[in-house]
């Protein structure tokens, strides 16, 4: 009896427990496989780096402490903030606290304006010397200082010469000889001596021989230098004066190497001077010089302009202005929106929904408020001209080095930028105080700032 009641028992215990597993098993089920989802795809989320929830800009490879002693957060491939960490995103009311402006990127043709610097200079190609042909002593001079008008037929100077005496007897001898070969052989020597025609032809008319011969001006003019004073000797190889026609002048200017290939000759110059304010001079390029300075890398050109009023006087200080043939199709921006730092050129365009991003670009040439960009945008796309410099200050250089590899939506094939160029310097005080703070263990010690 009692061995009956113990195996009905042991039955009863087994029928229970098969049961209880049953049910057991039942419950369990379900949130095991719920939570295999969940669990998987948590494991397969690729995890870029760690930084610090309150020092964005300090990466680690591994979990640990951020410099503020803080647990370092992962961030993943797959998160907005990782691949976009370079937007900026304000809400409307800020945006207009700080007054943020924005221009649509626009194409077309852009004709490039040069505003350049100069001064006056004489036109060398009516410089003239003045020397003697026979040795002799000056006796007079008609202008005594560097600078002096000089009028057309004015006495310059006035020499006392044997030779030229001994000349003028010869030439009467001849006359007198009534030989036509000893008056044109008399003739030619004098004027191989430096006599002008209307001096032979006076001679021949006064009979009259004088020991002192003047020099007159042939046009007006400016003397450049005088290189005697009365009473000197002189030879043929002494110069006496330089004489400049100011008619015509040279204003010379430098351009930029990186826009030397806009100069050519026959291009129309406007130039304003600062001692006549608000009237215009219309000029022309009359030489572009081949070579390029070594030391201003720039490149010389010479504009010409007609001076007939004698206006213009060496050494004035001249603004000129070149208009170049309109260039095709291309992109252009305010000159407001172009960020430059360095080797480093960039904008910030508007993404929409208070949305900023930091694109670098490549600018070309400027035109008056406007700059060319050759790569990193395109037409149609937003920049902001105001506030940028905030917004630049605000984004996140690290993640915008780390997408320009694989192309973002808000930049326009942007040339790739060495990551050296897209790092800046923490202050003075963030150093101070993260050199004072400890290093937890297993702590990255990559930083990028």
């Amino acid at each position: 009896m009692n061995k009956s009641r113990w195996i009905a028992l042991a039955l009863i215990v087994v029928l229970l427990a098969l049961i209880g597993g049953y049910f057991v098993d039942k419950r369990g089920r379900p949130t095991s496989e719920s939570a295999t989802p969940a669990a998987a795809s948590a494991t397969t989320r690729k995890i870029l780096y760690w930084k610090g929830p309150m020092t964005p800009n300090f990466h680690s490879d591994k979990p640990g402490k951020s410099p503020m002693g803080m647990d370092l957060v992962p961030v993943y491939a797959d998160e907005n903030g990782a691949a976009e960490a370079s937007d900026v995103k304000i809400s409307p009311d800020v945006v207009n606290n700080l007054g943020v402006r924005t221009v649509e990127v626009e194409q077309g043709s852009l004709s490039h304006r040069l505003e350049l610097v100069g001064y006056v200079g004489y036109d060398e190609d009516t410089i003239t010397s003045l020397n003697t042909r026979a040795e002799g002593w000056v006796e007079k001079l008609g202008v005594k200082s560097a600078g002096d008008s000089v009028r057309a037929g004015q006495m310059l100077y006035e020499l006392f010469s044997p030779k030229l005496a001994t000349a003028e007897r010869e030439y009467l001898v001849a006359l007198s000889s009534g030989s036509p070969s000893l008056v044109a052989a008399s003739r030619e020597r004098m004027q191989a001596l430096g006599f002008s025609a209307a001096q032979v032809k006076q001679l021949a008319r006064t009979r009259k021989v004088s020991d002192r011969v003047a020099r007159y001006a042939d046009s007006a003019g400016v003397l450049m230098s005088l290189g005697v004073s009365e009473g000197a000797y002189v030879m043929p190889a002494t110069q006496i004066m330089r004489l400049a026609d100011l008619r015509t002048v040279w204003v010379l200017v430098e351009v930029d190497e990186s826009a030397a290939a806009l100069l050519h000759t026959g291009q129309k110059a406007d130039a304003v001077f600062d001692a006549f304010p608000g009237q215009h001079w219309q000029g022309v390029v009359d030489h572009v010089y081949p070579d390029i300075s070594s030391t201003t890398r720039t490149v010389k050109a010479r504009v010409r302009f007609a001076n007939p009023d004698l206006r213009l006087q060496p050494n004035m200080y001249a603004h000129v202005s070149l208009q170049t043939a309109a260039k095709g199709d291309g992109l252009y921006i305010p000159e407001l929106a172009l960020i430059r730092t360095g080797n480093s050129q960039r904008v910030i365009v508007a993404l929409g929904d208070g949305r900023f991003d930091v694109c670098p670009v490549q600018a070309g040439l400027s035109s008056g408020d406007q700059v060319e960009i050759l790569k990193g945008l395109r037409a149609g796309q937003r920049v902001v001209t105001s506030a940028q410099f905030m917004l630049d200050s605000e984004a996140n250089v690290d993640a915008a080095a780390l997408r320009l590899g694989s192309g973002k939506p808000g930049c326009a094939e942007a040339p790739v930028t060495p990551r050296h160029e897209l790092t800046t310097k923490p202050d003075a005080a963030t150093s101070k105080d993260m050199a004072t703070m400890p290093t937890p263990k297993g702590a990255g010690t990559e930083q990028h700032p």
